[in-house]
């Protein structure tokens, strides 16, 4: 099974922000663009225990992904797809069979033909290693809005912090309270 924890820290920005940042770090980079298509119960059984079912379509490929909550952060069960599987899920005809499908049964008792596709929301991403992790800068369109974001992804949740919080401060810019990507979508979602 194809399993990760992710530790990562987020922050939404003001256009302005983003684009300090963009100048900083990212002056000669080309953002590259991903789509995730989301994808819940009608009566949105995931998101109430604080998961997550997505199909990322990115340089023509697609990966099933379940984020649910952990410890240390969130546990992602990864699994390709054939573009005829993610269009079949597309659709209306159900999750294919695999790993994410038998996780998401074992731990919340859903089943594929219970999932309803959502919408998609397009991200044009940038990335940066740096020692204590990966800067990433987002600008996502979804159902009518843009937002910006900057993340932070680590393997150390202290290191990751320290560091996150320094770019932080080191740009003036305020710690704001930051659903992740799925959960500004389906908050939008349901406002329209």
């Amino acid at each position: 099974m194809n399993q990760e924890i992710e530790i990562e820290y987020k922050n939404l920005l003001d256009e302005n922000e983003y684009s300090r940042l963009k100048d900083t770090f990212f002056t000669r980079d080309t953002p590259f663009s991903q789509t995730n298509h989301y994808f819940d119960t009608e009566d949105f059984l995931l998101k109430e225990h604080g998961s997550m079912l997505r199909i990322r379509e990115k340089n023509s490929g697609y990966v099933l992904t379940l984020k649910q909550p952990h410890e240390k952060g969130l546990l992602e069960t990864h699994q390709n797809l054939s573009e005829n599987e993610a269009d079949a899920a597309f659709n209306g005809s159900g999750i294919p069979e695999g790993d994410v499908l038998h996780h998401l049964n074992k731990s919340l008792n859903v089943e594929g033909r219970f999932l309803t596709y959502l919408g998609s929301l397009t991200t044009k991403r940038l990335e940066t290693e740096m020692d204590e992790g990966l800067l990433v800068l987002d600008e996502s369109t979804y159902l009518g809005v843009t937002d910006y974001e900057l993340e932070f992804e680590s393997s150390d949740e202290d290191r990751g912090r320290k560091a996150f919080q320094q770019l932080l401060r080191e740009f003036s810019i305020k710690e704001r309270h930051t659903m992740s990507k799925s959960h500004r979508f389906f908050n939008r979602s349901r406002n329209n």
